[in-house]
């Protein structure tokens, strides 16, 4: 006979897969799922499919129906306790019956953050926490890092030679990596809330930054524009899904054109955008996650800020050289031992291409 620990381990592992089905649509809310077993067999199961409808626990016991009372529910997140967009779980998995919870972790957002578990606790129902804590941490790391470090999640990606350049001396960089390591990188769009580049991406490549993924919503387009030199035309002004961040030095006239056609422009004080205060902004906006594309000198920035919590570094096998070759900008450290390290790295082939997968910046 399996353990009790086997067990909970295994119908966590059910509500951990069935969580990773609401990936790209839940934001800003976690991504959950939900398990009701009785009898060591599973009669309802659910997941939080976008934000704004039912829960995973929600969907989960409207499965099970009556068959719920007595039954342990599995969810990879704390229960919340307070009104949102929809009801508190807490109350719903009390009416049901339910004998005892088990969840991976407490919920970070202060509105929760133990008053689920307390909740339940004081209707009698048998808690526990903690099992499967380090994969239901990996798998909303953005809603953990938004609520932890009070700013949205930041992960980088960049494509480079062996030599580390990003393009040639000309700018050139179509192509560094091949069509599979592309692909791969452009369907990690979908796994973040906001996408943002460079105006020098947008005029040297005028690149379209959706998901293009069937199903699948486009993140927000932001882009850092100092001046606001970028052309009205510009594919990412298609719609206004986009964010730009500009100084007080660009001109109000182009502020006044963009705003017509529903484009939000936030304007900071100073020569450059500061990446603190731009992220301080979207964090108000209830943006979790933000996927930095580039180019190098915006991929710097955000290293001589310290901010990045995750980083996609796609090599390929070329050697580009010369001293005028672009590569991550910023003005970098003076030191190795002050440099941005990371806790781990995974390693992934992409054809004839390699892409290091770092996270967990080291403190």
């Amino acid at each position: 006979m399996k353990s009790t620990a086997t067990a909970d381990e295994r119908f966590m592992s059910e509500a951990l897969k069935l969580a990773e089905k609401g990936i790209g649509r839940t934001s800003p809310n976690p991504m959950v799922g939900a398990v009701v077993v009785k009898g060591g067999k599973i009669i309802g199961r659910g997941y939080h499919r976008k934000a704004g409808v039912a829960h995973a626990e929600i969907e989960a016991l409207a499965a099970a129906g009556r068959s719920a009372r007595g039954a342990t529910l599995y969810v990879n997140l704390e229960p919340c306790a307070h009104f949102g967009k929809t009801p508190p779980c807490v109350e719903a998995i009390i009416n049901a019956g339910i004998k005892r919870v088990v969840c991976s972790a407490i919920d970070p957002n202060p509105q929760v953050q133990g008053r689920g578990i307390a909740r339940l606790k004081q209707f009698g129902i048998s808690v526990s926490v903690g099992v499967k804590k380090a994969e239901a941490r990996v798998l909303n790391e953005a809603f953990f890092v938004f609520h932890e470090k009070k700013r949205p999640f930041v992960a980088l990606k960049f494509a480079m030679s062996l030599d580390g350049k990003l393009a040639a001396r000309t700018g050139d960089s179509k192509w560094i990596t091949g069509e599979k390591a592309r692909s791969f990188a452009r369907d990690l769009r979908g796994n973040y809330q906001a996408i943002l580049v460079g105006v020098n991406t947008v005029i040297r490549d005028n690149p379209h930054l959706g998901a293009r993924k069937r199903g699948m919503k486009d993140p927000l387009r932001i882009i850092l524009d100092s001046h606001l030199r970028i052309p009205l035309r510009a594919r990412v002004l298609r719609d206004a899904n986009v964010i730009i961040a500009a100084t007080s030095r660009a001109p109000r006239a182009k502020i006044q054109k963009l705003e017509k056609r529903g484009i939000r422009v936030l304007v900071f004080k100073g020569i450059r955008v500061s990446i603190p205060k731009l992220l301080a902004e979207l964090r108000k906006r209830e943006i979790i996650s933000v996927f930095v594309e580039g180019g190098g000198e915006v991929l710097g920035s955000f290293i001589d800020a310290k901010i990045a919590d995750k980083a996609y570094v796609f090599c390929a096998p070329l050697l580009v050289g010369g001293a005028g070759a672009h590569s991550v900008g910023g003005k970098g450290v003076e030191k190795i031992a002050q440099a941005l390290r990371f806790k781990t790295m995974s390693v992934k082939s992409l054809g004839g291409d390699v892409l290091f997968i770092i996270s967990g910046m080291a403190t």
